[in-house]
């Protein structure tokens, strides 16, 4: 399974810690597990299979699409508890 990364996603992770980057890229590759782990729970009011990861105080919004025979994980955004929802 292949991994990536919005723009936005990437400039949170380029603001953080190298040991919260560690933190959340190991959590994000439990994704491409089957089944995935960690705490990931449907968001409502998207039609697009948008899923939320938590981690700790962090929010990482996901989805898995298909393109041509590669399963893709599309990190959309990475962002505190508070603001990621807005």
């Amino acid at each position: 399974m292949k991994i990536e990364y919005t723009r936005d996603a990437v400039k949170f992770l380029e603001k953080q810690t190298k040991k919260s980057v560690a933190r959340i890229r190991e959590a994000i590759a439990k994704l491409t597990l089957t089944p995935p782990e960690g705490d990931v729970a449907l968001i409502q009011g998207y039609s697009d299979g948008r899923k939320r990861l938590r981690i700790g105080s962090w929010r990482v919004i996901f989805k898995y699409a298909t393109d041509a025979r590669v399963e893709i994980l599309m990190i959309i955004e990475i962002g505190n508890r508070g603001d990621i929802y807005k």
